[in-house]
């Protein structure tokens, strides 16, 4: 047991709390490796600085709008074009806080780069006239280190083993079937892919989408619907958002990562059953991602299986960021953890990150996938993924488990665990809070003014570093 700088270290020997208020938990099954994530207290009087920043934003915001309405103040913030006789379409809070807080600082956002997203890449530079409303490019292009994107393998490249077979297969199917699965756009290759995914995964069958968010969104209300209780994540993805909502399910939310949470409303459902009703649920589903993408933190999966059993319940595990960046051969949190990929119920994941590709999947027993392939909205309304893409996970996923006879994707993977640990520690070294588990590839930095985030993307381009900032509403205030 180790505990140092608010870093909470678990053993098999035991546990002790990070103090980090939505990150409580109880305990961890034998495990022989150490489990560490870094959840460092935020200084009082950086906490009350913040809001105190938020704060003079709006307030800021309110009397400008009020000086502009009553002609007093001219045009300085980008606002919606006034049209004669039509009421403001985006008048809201949402405007407000966009017109006032995130514009200003629209230039850190949506940049376009012009090259591919490597190692390094091209940002080009923008300027604008009319306060963010639009932009206009200079000419001009910064050279930067790529540390904002998730191609977390290196597999996004515009040569190699892998471009050269995805241009093959343009050769060979043309651009795209331009149809479902269901009609005629089924080919020879998406069933390859389904089966490798499957094989690679460890499960009976999976099946492929071509856009990732969609993969969450379109299946879920496949899958669950009135009469069922969906236990989600309180920081899971939009995506899971969205599918939970569009399934007409009940939707309840558990603290982050905090298995007592979790284990007292399973308890609760169980015993209770549905409200007003008294019936049992007609199935229970807990929604969790493998790691979190905002904050770093990797599901503690071992705790989640134990009550997925103990209760009856199932496992919806997203591995959208875990996917090859987890686990010994990168078969995600499952390996991580040495578990039993047949424990979890729905296993899904995308290729946009390890894979550089786009499109996900979602692997479980053979019925589960039959089920999906006759009912979901995304096998059979959109079309199937393009041939070059699912040659491009055929080819970069064949690289991972070492079909190509090399140690290529054996390589990849240990030098991302070596440069995910060196970087965090550097970072802890030189003062910086740092949130997430040691062995995350997701690495966030806080620097939790909103003035800041627009002077941090601005010095960092300047220097050669490429980054993402992200502010409130995406993440915690």
């Amino acid at each position: 047991m180790k505990h140092q700088n608010g870093n909470t270290v678990i053993t098999k020997d035991g546990i002790k709390t990070n103090g980090h208020s939505s990150n409580g938990i109880k305990s961890l099954p034998e495990d022989p490796k150490d489990f560490q994530e870094n959840f460092e207290e935020t200084p009082i009087y950086i906490a009350v600085l913040t809001y105190l920043c938020y704060g003079i934003l709006v307030l800021v915001g309110h009397v400008r709008d009020f000086l502009r309405n009553a002609g007093l103040e001219n045009e300085k913030a980008c606002t919606e074009p006034r049209q004669s006789g039509f009421v403001p379409l985006f008048q809201s809070w949402e405007s407000f806080y966009t017109r006032h807080v995130y514009r200003r600082i629209r230039d850190c956002f949506n940049r376009p780069i012009c090259s591919v997203a490597g190692p390094t890449m091209d940002v080009l530079e923008r300027t604008t006239t009319n306060h963010w409303w639009t932009a206009d490019l200079t000419g001009r292009s910064h050279n930067v280190i790529n540390l904002g994107s998730y191609n977390y393998l290196g597999f996004s490249d515009c040569k190699g083993p892998c471009a050269e077979a995805a241009e093959k297969s343009i050769q060979k199917y043309g651009a795209g079937t331009c149809a479902s699965k269901q009609e005629l756009g089924f080919l020879d290759i998406h069933q390859e892919l389904d089966l490798l995914v499957a094989e690679y995964l460890g499960m009976e069958a999976a099946i492929t989408m071509p856009m990732g968010f969609a993969t969450n969104s379109m299946n879920m209300p496949s899958l669950v619907g009135k009469g069922s209780l969906i236990l989600s994540d309180e920081l899971n993805h939009a995506s899971l958002v969205l599918g939970s909502r569009l399934s007409g399910a009940t939707i309840k939310t558990f603290k982050h990562n905090d298995m007592a949470d979790l284990e007292k409303k399973l308890k609760a459902a169980v015993v209770d059953g549905q409200p007003r009703r008294s019936r049992a649920w007609k199935k229970i589903l807990i929604v969790v991602e493998g790691v979190y993408s905002m904050e770093g933190s990797v599901i503690r999966l071992p705790e989640v299986i134990q009550l997925k059993k103990k209760y009856k319940a199932y496992v919806y595990l997203d591995e959208a960021h875990s996917i090859g960046a987890l686990g010994s051969t990168g078969r995600g949190v499952v390996e991580y953890f040495g578990l039993n990929p047949r424990d979890i119920d729905v296993m899904m994941g995308t290729f946009t990150k390890s894979f550089g590709a786009a499109g996900g999947y979602i692997a479980g027993t053979k019925q589960l996938i039959n089920h999906l392939r006759l009912n979901s909205h995304a096998s059979i309304y959109s079309p199937t993924m393009c041939p070059a893409v699912c040659q491009q996970i055929l080819s970069s996923m064949s690289i991972i488990m070492g079909r190509d006879g090399t140690l290529e994707g054996k390589k990849r993977i240990e030098q991302l665990k070596w440069n995910t640990k060196y970087f965090r520690r550097e970072l802890i070294k030189k003062g910086f809070i740092i949130y997430g588990n040691d062995n995350s590839p997701v690495v966030p930095l806080l620097v939790f003014f909103p003035t800041k985030l627009g002077a941090i993307n601005r010095m960092c381009i300047e220097k050669g570093l490429g980054i993402c900032v992200v502010g409130f509403p995406a993440t915690q205030l």
